[in-house]
């Protein structure tokens, strides 16, 4: 069975006889055909990031797409005279994207040759493709979430954040709590299960396993009463960050297992990780259940199997790791952890459920 196309996640649009028709400097005016508009929109609705490397005066660009009312759609715009290879580049790195996942788009074959002789892995298209773009699948996702939907502004207000950081004099954990950041964990339901299920498809660095779970998967976890699959959300005073954690839980009286832990890398920065792990290991502790984590060792996750290490996660044996039902595959680690009582985070405020209620065994008393 083929692999499916891999989804563009930014599209790099020149400018002159691409987005609109004239060339800026020679032409007294320059428009934006409707249609190429909706191209735009769509794209942006569909959570495809969108930016901008065109050979052209900054100020005059800039100045007219905001005349045009589309400036709003383009992050990290390059509007310059240098080789518009570097300009995709630049923006791919500061996205944090793999170029697999960039596309280019111009009305020049030499601009296009350029791009693909530097940088073949860009996917590029030429401006009589503008039309049926949406069309295509690699820019057209399954599912589109209400985080795929606001992905724009996350990443805009992602970079306020940034700059915001880079001026600020004081300790990393100061410039933290001046954020407000607040965690919400909660149960998922039809409108979450969208959003876990591109979590698995979107992380890779901070996943535990590396595996996609599908909606129907979910679905029938969700119907488990011996699961939890828990999406975790975080903001702050700049705006939303989304859906950044996923959790898939078997509840046992006397284990509770941790199929699957992913997190968004865009949070690792801001100590979610550690607060989701933190959180759970109390609320197992409070429960009187040992924790035991699958954990799959990929080429791009070391810094989740550093996350459960730090947490205390060991591979120590146990017989509740033996009486486990087998794992999916031969390369999973089980990982194994007599929880204790964990403080609340000091950076942020959590909202999150009570597992420890919920699942308490019958008998008091610690862990042991």
């Amino acid at each position: 069975m083929p692999d499916p196309t891999p989804m563009v996640k930014c599209l790099v649009w020149d400018l002159d006889n691409t987005l609109w028709q004239g060339t800026l400097l020679e032409d007294a005016t320059v428009e934006l055909a409707d249609a190429v508009r909706e191209v735009v929109s769509t794209l942006d609705s569909r959570g495809i990031l969108q930016s901008i490397s065109s050979k052209n005066d900054h100020d005059l660009a800039m100045a007219r797409l905001e005349q045009l009312g589309i400036a709003e759609y383009f992050v990290l715009p390059r509007i310059s005279w240098g080789p518009k290879s570097e300009a995709v580049r630049a923006i791919a790195d500061q996205l944090r994207f793999a170029h697999t996942a960039m596309a280019f788009i111009d009305d020049q074959p030499a601009e296009r040759a350029e791009v693909s002789f530097h940088l073949p892995e860009v996917r590029c298209y030429s401006a009589e493709q503008v039309l049926s773009l949406v069309d295509l699948p690699e820019f057209s996702p399954a599912t589109v979430t209400v985080d795929s939907r606001r992905r724009r502004q996350m990443y805009q207000a992602s970079f306020q954040r940034e700059a915001e950081q880079a001026r600020f004099t004081g300790p990393d954990e100061e410039f933290l709590r001046s954020l407000n950041l607040e965690m919400r964990i909660g149960r998922a339901g039809d409108e979450e299960l969208s959003r876990v299920e591109e979590l698995t498809l979107r992380t890779s660095q901070m996943n535990a396993t590396g595996v996609h779970y599908s909606d129907a998967a979910l679905r029938g976890l969700l119907a488990d009463p011996g699961h939890e699959v828990l999406v975790t959300t975080l903001s702050d005073r700049f705006g939303p960050h989304g859906a950044v954690g996923v959790l898939l839980l078997a509840v046992q009286p006397e284990v509770w297992h941790l199929k699957l832990l992913a997190t968004s890398c865009r949070v690792v920065s801001f100590g979610a990780g550690a607060v989701l792990l933190n959180w759970l290991t109390d609320q197992a502790s409070r429960a009187g259940a040992h924790l035991v984590a699958d954990f799959r060792r990929t080429d791009r996750n070391r810094m989740m199997e550093v996350a459960y290490r730090f947490a205390g996660y060991t591979d120590q044996s146990c017989p509740c790791v033996a009486a486990l039902p087998p794992a999916e595959a031969e390369d999973v680690q089980r990982l194994h952890l007599v929880p204790t009582a964990r403080p609340a985070p000091t950076t942020m405020r959590l909202v999150a459920p009570d597992l420890a209620a919920d699942h308490a065994l019958a008998r008091p008393g610690p862990v042991r």
